[in-house]
């Protein structure tokens, strides 16, 4: 994985494909069975450091119950060590989080959990951003508010990592799009190419067109 060009790979496949498997292993929690990962050049091994460089957004944010969104916020910015002038809190006011710094985790909705997941992510200004099923239980405006930061940090050289298995959702974001089928690799081609070999305009169509020639 190397953050010195700007990109948008986008992991699609169905439910169960192992997408969420392949993020938690980029990011350390889960070890593969084979083969190897690496962040700039260098194995990830042991040293977890390399994680301060990525900004994640989980599919489901699971968070201490008892504590309050504020406390979330404060606490995050006290173990990575940040001061204000490196945050990028831009999706903590676009959803207007701190009206609510009061409330519980455990008193939040699923969308407003992922708006803490959302401004959390984008929070260290890191280079390279893994957002899994980033728009899941978002209202129409908050999606929106959301795809919008990310286009706007593309012109800042960000990579991107983005799954869903929402053609229509996504499609807007992705250069590159890579398939997974059972943890196993598909393709892995550019958005142009896909839909030049195939001759489709919408990703959704030039995905099924593959899918059952692979499948003949």
């Amino acid at each position: 994985m190397n953050n010195g060009h700007i990109g948008f790979e986008r992991i699609i496949g169905p439910n169960g494909s192992g997408k969420t498997t392949l993020i938690k292993s980029i990011l350390g929690m889960v070890v593969p069975e084979s083969g190897g990962i690496s962040f700039q050049g260098q194995p990830i091994g042991q040293d977890g450091q390399y994680r301060r460089h990525i900004g994640y957004m989980p599919q489901i944010g699971r968070y201490p119950d008892n504590m309050q969104i504020g406390q979330v916020f404060e606490m995050m910015r006290d173990l990575r060590g940040a001061t204000a002038e490196t945050l990028d809190e831009e999706l903590i006011h676009a959803y207007q989080l701190p009206q609510i710094y009061q409330k519980t985790m455990r008193t939040l909705s699923g969308g407003t959990r992922q708006k803490v997941s959302a401004a959390l992510a984008f929070l260290f200004d890191a280079p390279v951003m893994i957002l899994d099923e980033p728009t899941a239980g978002l209202d129409p405006l908050s999606a929106e508010i959301l795809k919008e930061k990310v286009q706007r940090e593309k012109k800042r050289n960000k990579l991107f990592l983005i799954t869903s298995h929402i053609m229509s959702d996504l499609e807007e974001l992705a250069t590159d799009v890579l398939y997974l089928v059972e943890g196993r690799l598909v393709f892995f081609k550019s958005l142009n190419t896909l839909k030049t070999e195939t001759g489709e305009e919408r990703l959704g169509r030039a995905i099924a067109q593959i899918m059952q020639k692979t499948t003949l």
